[in-house]
C-alpha cells in the first residue's frame, strides 16, 4: 500500500474570498459539502471537484 503523502502547494485567493480546502476518497463526502453549501444561502457562489 503506498503511503500517504502530504503536498504544500500555493493558492491565490482573491481578496475578500472566502476559502473552504478540503479532501476525500468518497463521493458522498463531496454531496455532503454540497447539499450544506447550496441550502446555507441561495446567493453562495462555490464549485467542487471531485477527483
Amino acid at each position: 500500500m503506498n503511503e500517504p503523502r502530504i503536498k504544500v502547494i500555493s493558492i491565490n485567493i482573491p481578496k475578500g474570498a472566502n476559502v473552504i480546502i478540503g479532501q476525500s476518497h468518497f463521493i458522498k463526502t463531496v454531496e455532503d459539502i454540497y447539499e450544506v453549501l447550496a441550502c446555507s444561502s441561495p446567493h453562495l457562489k462555490f464549485g467542487l471537484a471531485f477527483n
